[in-house]
């Protein structure tokens, strides 16, 4: 069947399971645009504001569905305005195929109008990327394109098509389906690692994104009861495990809770599977690392003493690690080690009943939501809350930039997260500083009919920045004070089609959000006003420990570590 290069590109995305591609249209990608016409029956194109918003949107598409998100872009502008949410996806390890056209080949690096060196610009924030210079050589390269996004460590990869390649033609059918060449893996030792398992007395799993991406929660969490075993999560991690699972402690690192930062610290066993060890996740290494013994599972080896040098190491794919080992691994209890966490978890700040406060605000929204709800957020003090007081009981459910920390990302996210879960309501949580980064994608999401709930914490500031200098620059707040009080959000959201509401107190939240209630049509905008000297507590300062963590006290004061312990523990 012979095909011009547009064709071959839709087919093959089509050959490839996609349903649904993100994009915004221009003069490099007119022929692949007509092609999308032709087969708008079997294949879905979703326009956006902004060629950002796309790419976010095929991220967040990837994160909820598991599948590969695609990105189309013309070249030039709307080509560079893709780099920022392909570099989202690269830290966070998401499958995306971003497409872009380019100039004629004959006109390439000759200044031609619209002209831009994509690959270049994009090739340290990919897996991958292919400029195709001959029509003949398109369809293996989507092949393997999309075999390339999803083995091993998942990620991006872009595909640079000229015009003259997407006018051209040639038989199409024909490719050879590839196959990644096994690379060899680091060996190691397993009776030492079942060995180490069953030697610890107060043994701790940390979880990251790499649990989701290999689908290993199940395995995971029999891994927790066959050791009796307490679970933290990294932020990349955070719907791997049920919140209503007894053991799960929550999110680790700088903003963790304080149980699971506690335990996390006291472990005489630390196994961690899918994830990276970031400095918001590890703090002071040597405290880190100190007195335990750490067995790092994870798919990518560069990770595997790139920041903390694991005692053993198993490369390879989570759920498969995980499957082997515990067909062998015996099954062991750690009474007193409980004990102990679960007087970790006593602790806690004093309950704030009947205030308009993040943690209010987030307990009353989940209430109005179903365990299968996608929950999208920005970046900044809300992301965190959001970590915090949102119950998650499914994976795939929370869309959130973990490496890159994009604000502007949650909208077009949600877009994404909206439709491949079949248009059910999606939430996005937000601040007025993420929202207005994005805020025209509310466009998208009235065009397309989707019913998503936009959820903002208003408190006039860049909170999360102004946090930080409060804390550790003098109460300096430099450019951080927003003070965008004429500003009407719930306004805005009408004059885009949407309905918008703004609160100041519980009651009226109870209200607006009723309007979720068995609605999957409106899209709704909450512009909730909370106070601006809220923080996100507990804080373990950068660098440091969690000798060093500050924790609320029931005054709203700020504390040291000590205050929350008994005189035993001291």
């Amino acid at each position: 069947m012979r095909l011009s290069g547009a064709g071959i590109l839709i087919e093959e995305l089509i050959s490839q399971g996609v349903d649904t591609i993100f994009g915004y249209p221009g003069g490099a990608v007119l022929t692949i645009y007509d092609e999308l016409y032709r087969s708008r029956d079997r294949i879905r194109h979703v326009i956006t504001a902004h060629e950002q918003g796309a790419c976010h949107a095929a991220d967040g598409y990837a994160r909820a569905s598991g599948k590969t998100g695609v990105v189309l872009a013309t070249s030039g502008p709307g080509a560079t305005n893709l780099v920022t949410g392909i570099a989202n996806a690269y830290l966070d390890s998401v499958p995306l195929l971003a497409i872009t056209g380019n100039v004629s080949v004959d006109a390439l690096g000759r200044d031609s109008f619209q002209e831009v060196d994509i690959v270049g610009i994009t090739q340290p924030v990919v897996k991958h990327s292919f400029m195709v210079r001959d029509v003949t050589e398109l369809e293996q390269t989507i092949k393997e394109a999309f075999l390339i996004a999803n083995s091993g460590r998942k990620g991006p990869v872009l595909i640079d098509i000229p015009k003259d390649v997407q006018t051209g033609s040639c038989e199409y059918g024909i490719a050879v389906v590839p196959r990644m060449p096994e690379k060899p893996k680091l060996p190691y030792d397993k009776e030492a690692v079942l060995a180490a398992l069953s030697g610890a007395e107060r043994p701790f799993l940390y979880c990251g994104g790499g649990v989701i991406s290999s689908g290993a929660e199940e395995e995971i969490l029999s891994l927790s009861k066959r050791i009796d075993a307490p679970i933290g999560l990294s932020m990349m991690g955070r719907s791997a495990v049920p919140d209503s699972y007894s053991y799960n402690l929550g999110m680790c690192g700088m903003h963790g809770n304080f149980a699971a930062s506690r335990a996390q610290s006291e472990c005489d066993l630390l196994l961690a599977a899918g994830v990276r060890f970031s400095d918001r996740a590890t703090g002071d290494i040597s405290e880190y690392t100190k007195n335990r013994t750490i067995i790092h599972i994870d798919i990518d080896k560069a990770e595997i003493g790139k920041n903390v040098r694991p005692g053993l190491s198993l490369q390879g794919d989570v759920k498969e690690i995980l499957q082997d080992l515990l067909r062998e691994l015996p099954e062991k209890k750690h009474p007193d080690w409980r004990r102990r966490v679960e007087g970790f978890r006593e602790w806690h700040p004093r309950e704030r009943k009947g205030e308009f406060c993040p943690e209010n605000i987030i307990r009353a929204l989940r209430r109005h939501t179903e365990d299968e709800t996608i929950i999208a957020t920005d970046v900044g003090q809300h992301q965190i809350w959001t970590m915090q007081y949102y119950a998650f009981e499914r994976p795939r459910t929370l869309l959130s930039s973990g490496g890159l920390g994009t604000m502007g990302y949650g909208l077009g996210a949600a877009v994404g997260g909206c439709i491949a879960s079949g248009g059910r309501r999606t939430v996005l949580i937000t601040s007025e500083g993420s929202f207005g980064m994005n805020l025209n994608e509310l466009c998208t999401v009235v065009s397309q009919k989707l019913p998503i709930t936009v959820l903002i914490l208003d408190n006039q500031v860049l909170g999360m920045v102004r946090q930080w200098q409060g804390m550790f620059y003098g109460k300096r707040y430099s450019e951080t004070t927003l003070d965008q009080r004429r500003t009407d959000f719930a306004a805005l959201a009408r004059a885009f089609g949407a309905k918008g509401y703004s609160v100041s107190d519980l009651e009226g939240l109870e209200e607006a959000l009723k309007e979720m209630d068995g609605n999957e049509e409106d899209a709704i905008l909450i512009d909730c006003h909370i106070d601006r000297d809220e923080q996100v507590l507990p804080m373990i300062p950068p660098g440091k420990s969690i000798r060093d963590i500050i924790l609320p006290l029931p005054a709203g004061e700020e504390a040291p570590l000590e205050e929350a312990l008994s005189e035993e523990e001291k």
